[in-house]
């Protein structure tokens, strides 16, 4: 067998991983792409982390996407880590060059390029954010690049302080804090946004029927918002979104971009979209 038939290989680092859509989109785009790799799952549990990283290294794998509960725990496992996956916190794609693994994130291009292809624009908006986890950071990195005024809403408003904090040094743009309990605060900070965007996992299993955000919550008319959920992708919240003549927006985008731009990093090529997308859409 000639050295061209053999694969490259990439894969997905987490805990676990067999519910992930990422294996059939991106080796739809390798096929579209004409190229011979292969995407695989690699199911590593926290205490295997850094002999899963030493085995990218020594099977030769091109890189690899990383997921839950890897994204943090990884970064010191690797050689280098791009400034903006340090100061997101986090790194959810690995790129080889020559022997080293460097670490990129993602989600936060993949975020707003989702966001643009919904429609809306998020420079300058006034956004609130529901969560102070893993996803926020991504999607709070995200907003202040755009100059956006973000309220970013959490059950503990001390975690939401840290993020905040953590955060305030990247931009001049404000951010505010509030606890998800302050239902008039909350109402009025959403009267004022343009987008509301939904970084909790709620509306997935097993809370598949709940919205993130208070019953006595109103959402108005023309305001765009953002659901990172996208199993299921029509969540209560963009029910509630639809109902009251907002812009509702599922997450299926952010796998999508975010998958499309660590596949420019691995390939050097530019992503097929639609092959990626119908390939999202179809997977279990």
């Amino acid at each position: 067998m000639s050295r061209l038939a053999v694969p490259t290989r990439v894969g997905l680092l987490g805990w676990p991983v067999a519910h992930s859509r990422s294996p059939a989109m991106q080796n739809a785009a390798f096929a579209a792409c004409g190229l011979a790799w292969a995407y695989l799952l690699l199911p590593t549990p926290p205490e295997r982390l850094a002999d899963a990283v030493r085995g990218l290294r020594g099977f030769g794998l091109a890189g690899a996407n990383v997921t839950i509960p890897h994204k943090a725990a990884i970064m010191p496992l690797l050689d280098e880590v791009t400034l903006e996956a340090r100061a997101i916190g986090a790194v959810n794609t690995i790129v080889r060059q020559g022997e080293r693994m460097i670490g990129h994130n993602t989600d936060a291009l993949g975020f707003l390029r989702a966001l643009r292809e919904g429609g809306f624009e998020p420079r300058g908006c006034r956004a609130v954010l529901l969560g102070a986890g893993g996803a926020a950071r991504a999607v709070l990195y995200a907003l202040l690049a755009a100059r956006a005024e973000v309220v970013v809403v959490n059950r503990t408003v001390a975690t939401a302080n840290r993020l905040a904090s953590a955060m305030s040094v990247l931009s001049t743009a404000p951010i505010s804090t509030l606890s998800l309990h302050d239902e008039a605060l909350l109402q009025v900070a959403l009267n004022e946004a343009n987008v509301l965007i939904n970084a909790t996992s709620v509306g997935m299993e097993p809370h598949i029927d709940h919205s993130p955000l208070p019953e006595s919550i109103s959402l108005h008319e023309g305001l765009a918002v953002y659901d990172l959920v996208y199993s299921p992708r029509r969540t209560r919240l963009l029910e509630q979104a639809e109902g009251a003549g907002a812009r509702p927006i599922d997450g299926l985008g952010m796998l999508i971009h975010q998958g499309a731009v660590a596949f420019e990093l691995w390939t050097g090529q530019r992503a097929p979209l639609d092959e990626m997308r119908r390939a999202a859409a179809k997977a279990p």
